[in-house]
């Protein structure tokens, strides 16, 4: 029996950082840092290599309580009975597992600091707890993953049956991921396990009042309620209340939890009425059938006798196959709750430092400094909302001049949006067109470059120029000349063209004049000759009007 004393319960004082422990076998221990603490107990980060500091990512643990606490003591006896390393490795060749979701137990020993005696048990370092997983995945986890923590619960629960051992308090909180390797659960704090049947005698079923509802009181089997000692039935009875509220996120009993009597009552109407009861507890009631099965069967089993553990896991099992799962295949549980999943990835983005954009002296000279934000706590989901991320992505407002109106029917002209930054006018125009092209949209990772800053929307006296592609260098505008048609007068065009193409235009002869023919008119092959030179004249419209207008005049003389 575990000793009792008067400091029963209490938390022990806590050892000083790298103080060296001792265990019955000799071998030296070197204390970390505190990383936990259970109901009686402390854990520490620890190390077998006692000349170096432990680091952070040591995978061993110690777990210390006061010499007088019987929790501890209990869960050392089971480890030295029941979950000898040899004795495990035999039961996973014989049933051909990959794993046994019990952790490794390292060693034990007593220790002494200021005045008090405390008892520490070393083990391997475990993972995250499902009870916080569960919680940070929207209380509810999808069938695959129930049924895969079901039937692996159920081959570490045939091992400890086996060897005599019940656990007694099966609940989220006490199953936890592996270090290494995060896709194996383990069941772990055997400190309310019992051992059923010492030396091959099973234990009487007699109720006892006083020992009444014994557990955790969500979880805990009827035989508990009633102050029976716990037994094999019981530990499965446990498990598939635990599989209910995993699969549902609810049980029926969960509002009257300060009344155990009320609990017990109905856990017994539950029992009583099964399968119909779980299948009316969730609306798509298919979904619960395999755990309104593994329950039936359970409540059939008598107080000393041994379950048929084979026929329970293939009920779970077949719930598994029709989706394709295997029951020892990966956790899945960042897939369990798409709430889980988006957060666990903003969480993420926002623990990633992004460097800054390179900002310009004159931007350097008005900004203020501005803090980090919170760091987040280690948590396995724990990150912004979508609706947080989508609030940071708006543009800030407050320190620009204009009124908002007169933006938005400036920037409605334009089609352009009103969180665009302004344009640089020492870009030259081949880089403004690229930074333009390679712009993001509302993303959490380009956030810190389509934020404005006090420099650029800080306006006194200039107004705003608004582009729709980019700013080009002002040059003086320059006239298209070629597009413009001087006024149509023949007669200066012709002067013009003879001073400048004297060698096209041939003399008039001396009897014409003699003959009174005006000298002002050229003669017709001059004409041609400048019509259909490609050097003189190319409007040949104008040159065909001007010809035809000779011609008239020569018909009239």
């Amino acid at each position: 029996m575990p000793p009792k004393g008067p400091g029963k319960g209490k938390l022990p004082v806590p050892l000083p950082k790298d103080m060296i422990l001792k265990d019955t076998e000799g071998k030296t221990w070197r204390l970390g840092n505190q990383i936990g603490q259970g109901g009686f107990g402390l854990i520490y980060l620890a190390s077998p290599q006692t000349q170096v500091p432990v680091e952070d990512d040591a995978v061993h643990v110690i777990k210390v309580e006061y010499l007088e606490n019987g929790p501890l003591f209990s869960e050392l006896k089971f480890y030295q009975r029941a979950a000898k390393q040899e004795h495990i490795r035999k039961w996973m060749n014989l049933k051909k597992i990959r794993c046994l979701g019990i952790p490794v137990f390292w060693g034990s020993g007593l220790a002494e600091y200021k005045g008090k005696s405390y008892r520490f048990m070393v083990m391997e370092r475990l993972g995250q707890d499902l009870q916080r997983i569960f919680e940070d995945c929207g209380s509810r986890f999808k069938k695959e993953i129930v049924l895969q923590l079901g039937a692996r619960m159920l081959d570490t629960l045939e091992y400890i049956h086996e060897n005599e051992y019940v656990h007694g308090d099966i609940k989220a909180a006490n199953l936890l991921l592996g270090y290494s390797n995060p896709h194996e659960v383990y069941l772990a704090d055997y400190g309310l396990c019992y051992r059923y049947c010492p030396n091959g005698n099973h234990k009487q079923y007699q109720e006892n009042p006083r020992k009444g509802h014994n557990g955790t009181i969500e979880f805990t089997s009827i035989d508990a309620h009633k102050g029976v000692a716990p037994s094999r039935r019981g530990d499965l009875e446990i498990l598939g209340y635990c599989m209910l509220h995993w699969l549902c996120g609810k049980l029926p009993w969960e509002q009257n939890l300060k009344d155990p009597v009320a609990v017990q009552s109905a856990k017994t109407k539950l029992m009583d009425e099964l399968p119909d009861s779980v299948l009316r507890w969730d609306s798509p009631g298919s979904r619960c059938s395999e755990i309104a099965k593994f329950l039936a069967s359970v409540s059939g089993l008598a107080y000393a006798e041994k379950p048929k553990y084979q026929v329970l896991k293939k009920i779970l099992l077949d719930g598994l196959e029709s989706s394709g799962t295997r029951y020892d295949g990966p956790l899945e549980f960042s897939t369990a709750a798409a709430a889980c999943a988006r957060n666990h990835l903003a969480a993420k983005v926002s623990r990633v430092r992004l460097p800054k954009p390179p900002a310009n002296p004159a931007q350097q000279k008005g900004k203020k400094p501005q803090g980090e934000e919170p760091a987040h706590q280690n948590k396995v989901c724990v990150g912004v909302t979508g609706t947080q991320l989508l609030e940071e992505g708006k543009p800030s407002t407050r320190n620009r001049r204009r009124p908002q109106a007169e933006l938005q029917q400036q920037t409605e002209l334009l089609s352009i949006p009103q969180w665009a930054p302004l344009p640089r006018p020492s870009l030259n125009p081949v880089q403004q067109k690229e930074d333009m092209g390679h712009k993001d949209h509302s993303s959490c990772l380009s956030r810190p470059q389509t934020r404005g800053t006090r420099q650029q929307f800080h306006v006194e006296e200039k107004p705003f120029n608004f582009y729709t592609t980019c700013q080009e260098p002002e040059h003086p505008k320059k006239e298209d000349t070629a597009r413009e048609l001087p006024p149509f007068d023949p007669y200066r065009i012709l002067s013009e063209s003879r001073k400048k193409h004297n060698h096209l235009v041939t003399p008039v002869p001396a009897a014409a004049s003699h003959a009174g023919a005006d000298t002002t008119h050229p003669s017709l092959s001059a004409v041609l000759r400048l019509a259909f030179a490609d050097q003189t004249y190319p409007y040949t419209a104008a040159v065909l009007v001007l010809l035809l207008l000779i011609v008239l005049s020569l018909y009239l003389l």
